[in-house]
């Protein structure tokens, strides 16, 4: 079972899960990304996340990458709209190890110019990638399409000019900015007892003080509908709509988490995916999916297909969303769908990385733990007047933006 939240004695959060396991699992997650940069630093929260690991002020780049790997750990990172993760998986005898690397990069990463320079190329060469990526593309534009005009639609990459025009003052200045003790959580998953962990945090993280951010995060709220045709040299149409949704505080968001895996989540049994594929034979994929955010959220359903049947998936699309705003579901649909929803979220946890990650995210934004079974209790007690009503409040078609990704004529 998760603790409480324990604070260091400086205020540092730190959420901890003992378990009996040969692997375990540390990191450190900060309250920031895209959303938080400036439009003189766009991509710059990932581009921190890719040089932290170029060197500090006593390791350089190849120390850092081989001090988890020469005992046969891993060591990642990731950014999103709103937060950026850095983790280390290990044997568990590694943990004083793990800790203490963590936080050398975490507060001494000293972004040497030529390193800098060099990983430039490298997230150019990641831009390129993704152009020629149109299923991963469009989701960038889409959110880009939806948040017109304000951070959450930025591309969390950047784009080629910025990545160029990136300089080390600037990385320092978004470093200061976002990454106080104030916007960051501990987290772990592992074998080691709490007391004993709790002594190694305090050593590697205890000493720094707590300096409480002044960043003011741009609320949105001027969403409006739009369409957008785009030419593609590819050989499907790539679609995507949706519209904004509930944020990450709003009792709405677990309903439409529910409604979102029935209608286009992981299984293949998903209204959307037996509809559009296994009946019609029309789609190779389509999904649906759910992004909460602070202040908002994001709805989205994709599928790619042949350019002469887009309108027909388009029109099976909304076929399925009038059915979920019209019917309520029935005694057994509702409980068939929850029992889906909560083995996905139970088989995401038997990856302790991904449970390691979860605990810290809750932590990060709620400032508590919801153990498994307090959220499979919440889902448990979702009724089908829950799910029409919110199905009722985000799909209403005329409220949808879409953007489609056609082959270019001639392709």
């Amino acid at each position: 079972m998760p603790h409480d939240i324990i604070r260091l004695q400086n205020g540092l959060r730190l959420v901890h899960k003992e378990l009996d396991a040969p692997i375990s699992h540390f990191g450190v997650l900060v309250n920031a990304g895209t959303r938080d940069e400036s439009e003189a630093q766009m991509g710059m929260a990932h581009f921190v996340e890719h040089t932290i690991f170029k060197g500090t002020t006593k390791r350089n780049a190849f120390r850092v990458i081989s001090r988890m790997e020469a005992v046969g750990g891993d060591m990642n990172a990731s950014t999103s709209k709103e937060e950026t993760y850095f983790h280390t998986s290990f044997q568990s005898q590694d943990y004083p190890r793990a800790v203490e690397l963590l936080s050398d990069i975490f507060f001494n990463a000293t972004f040497p110019e030529r390193e800098l320079e060099k990983e430039k190329t490298v997230i150019l060469e990641e831009i390129n990638y993704y152009k020629d990526s149109p299923s991963e593309l469009i989701f960038d534009d889409f959110e880009d399409l939806v948040f017109s005009g304000h951070p959450l639609g930025k591309n969390i990459l950047g784009t080629r000019q910025s990545v160029k025009r990136m300089k080390r003052e600037s990385l320092l200045s978004f470093i200061a900015q976002n990454y106080t003790l104030d916007n960051v959580v501990l987290s772990s998953v592992g074998r080691i007892p709490t007391k004993r962990l709790v002594n190694l945090c305090e050593r590697y993280f205890g000493s720094r003080p707590m300096v409480e951010s002044t960043r003011v995060r741009t609320p949105f709220g001027q969403y409006r509908p739009q369409t957008r045709m785009v030419r593609k040299n590819t050989a499907q149409t790539h679609v995507m709509m949706g519209n904004v949704a509930y944020s990450i505080w709003d009792d709405r968001r677990v309903p439409f988490l529910l409604l979102t895996n029935l209608l286009g989540g992981q299984g293949m049994n998903t209204r959307l995916n037996m509809s559009l594929r296994e009946k019609q034979g029309l789609a190779y994929t389509v999904e649906a999916n759910y992004t909460p955010f602070s202040d908002t959220g994001l709805f989205s359903i994709f599928f790619g297909c042949d350019p002469h049947n887009r309108d027909h998936c388009m029109e099976l699309v909304d076929r399925e969303l009038r059915k979920v705003r019209q019917q309520k579901l029935g005694t057994m649909q509702l409980y068939y769908a929850q029992k889906q929803l909560i083995g996905q979220m139970a088989l995401s946890n038997e990856t302790k990385l991904n449970e390691m990650l979860a605990l810290g995210h809750t932590a990060l934004f709620f400032d508590e733990v919801d153990t498994l079974e307090e959220s499979i209790a919440e889902i448990r007690e979702i009724t089908s007047d829950e799910i029409c009503r919110v199905a009722n409040e985000i799909f209403q078609r005329d409220d949808f933006s879409v953007l489609v990704f056609d082959p270019a004529r001639g392709a």
